[in-house]
């Protein structure tokens, strides 16, 4: 049997093929019967809408129609005709229908009918195929190409950065370890500690959280570069902001200052977005109607001023608005949410990390626009960051959008080895360890910038989803690595 002679109900949808003989195969999503007429309607995943297939029970076995249920996977074949109904242009009327799969009706777990996303969580193995699914899938495969092109043709080269690493890049310690040892016996040295020596790689390593220190060392050799891959965090947290495997965009750059940098973030997420606007337009204006729908059920004050898509115009049709850290702390500090003790997290003194809600009360209530914010306290920033000359700050930034808060961190790498080592003392950082990254300070070292987006979270604010757990196949997290 050759499948390649199917054609994709996005295609037919799309093109006048009225009059031709075609074969389509997909998945029932629902059907409908009489005495007369079969009503299928079928889905290939293509697009979100299904196509309406019209079997006569005279030319199609009684029995086959039967085993046409939800989830069923079938292949028909038929002439394309003018559509009598509302919804679509044409369907076919079949003349050969052939089950490649049967689905018991009584035992398949996703009916034609509203489910909860926690249900379709515990059946990730089949939510693909709902509409919901089926259309942030499509929308993430368009995000991930877009940011492949816009690299491409920005001149950057794509380097694939470790996943086993025997580096913290964060330096937070929430890392998943690998090892090759009997953990039932493993080796001990003379202190009685797993001697990781006898390990496949003859020391301690794990899965990597970041692929920017070795994206950096790519940058100080080919300009600029960017990695796209998963990293992992073993940070056993639950929230909906949370995942334990999650794939990150880190572009660093070579010759790049802090603005360059701003400059680079802003005009690649405006880049990703719109491609997404212009190339996902049904699958978005169908989230956009869930995203409507789920604000109804919100209590007053936590519902969104925009739609989905207001929030996405919202990006590309605006210039970001760019603040020192400072400044928004004063801002901040003078709200009226401050002074009310609305905030969860009140602001105070210089050198408060600014909490999600602060971040969203900026861009949604002060600015109404994306905002850059620099210039953090270097004690609440990671050590690679360059000092800057007030000995209080660091080259950072971030970007915040409405809905999320934080969408990328940066910054101006620190390039100096004298300050670079010294930020490593206070941290109790091991130079030893380190001495790889510290060479690209010693051998031709200039000023470098670059970013991270979490990929899942841009995917989680174009979906308009509430939950990090649905924009991601299959989500890792605490307990929770069942498919």
């Amino acid at each position: 049997m050759a499948f390649n002679n199917r054609i994709k109900i996005k295609h037919l949808l799309e093109t006048d093929s009225v009059g031709e003989r075609v074969t389509v195969m997909g998945w029932v999503r629902t059907r409908r019967s009489n005495k007369h007429v079969t009503f299928i309607a079928l889905n290939d995943g293509s697009c979100i809408q299904n196509y309406q297939i019209v079997a006569d029970p005279a030319k199609i076995d009684d029995d086959t129609l039967k085993k046409a249920n939800t989830g069923a996977c079938l292949k028909i074949t038929g002439a394309v005709v003018a559509s009598q109904g509302a919804g679509q242009s044409s369907e076919i009327q079949a003349d050969l229908v052939e089950i490649l799969g049967e689905a018991d009706p009584d035992k398949f777990p996703i009916q034609p009918k509203k489910h909860s996303l926690e249900f379709l969580r515990e059946n990730a193995h089949l939510r693909i195929r709902t509409n919901t699914f089926g259309a942030i899938f499509r929308i993430r495969h368009h995000l991930a190409f877009a940011v492949h092109q816009y690299f491409h043709q920005k001149g950057f080269f794509y380097l694939h950065s470790p996943i086993i690493t025997a580096s913290d890049a964060e330096g937070a310690g929430e890392t998943f370890q690998v090892t090759a040892l009997d953990l039932k016996n493993p080796p001990r040295d003379q202190n009685n500690n797993i001697d990781f020596r006898e390990d496949f790689f003859e020391r301690a390593t794990n899965l990597t959280v970041s692929g920017q220190l070795e994206g950096e060392l790519a940058a100080l050799a080919l300009s600029e570069i960017y990695t796209f891959g998963p990293t992992f965090r073993a940070e056993n947290s639950n929230t909906t902001r949370h995942l334990a495997e999650f794939w990150m965009i880190e572009p660093e750059m070579a010759f790049y200052d802090a603005e360059d940098n701003q400059n680079l973030a802003e005009d690649f997420l405006k880049y990703i977005i719109g491609f997404a606007l212009e190339n996902c337009q049904e699958d978005l204006a169908f989230l956009d109607k869930r995203a409507a729908e789920e604000e109804k059920n919100k209590k007053a004050e936590q519902r969104s001023e925009l739609g989905l898509l207001e929030r996405l115009e919202l990006v590309t049709k605006n210039t970001f608005e760019r603040i020192t850290y400072s400044e928004a702390l004063e801002i901040l500090k003078n709200s009226k949410p401050n002074k009310k003790k609305k905030f969860a997290y009140p602001i105070e003194d210089w050198g408060t990390d600014l909490q999600s809600e602060h971040e969203r009360f900026l861009v949604e209530k002060h600015f109404k626009k994306p905002v850059i914010i620099t210039d953090y306290p270097k004690s609440i920033k990671s050590f690679y960051m360059k000092q800057n000359e007030d000995g209080k700050t660091v080259a950072a930034m971030d970007i915040l959008f409405p809905g999320i808060g934080e969408i990328i961190g940066g910054s101006q790498r620190e390039e100096r080895l004298d300050k670079l080592t010294e930020r490593m003392q206070e941290l109790d950082i091991s130079q030893e360890e380190m001495w790889w990254y510290l060479d690209t300070r010693r051998f031709g070292t200039t000023p470098h910038s670059g970013f991270g987006l979490g990929f899942e979270r841009l995917v989680q604010f174009v979906t308009g989803m509430g939950n990090i757990r649905d924009v991601i196949p299959f989500p890792r997290t605490p307990g929770n690595a069942e498919f």
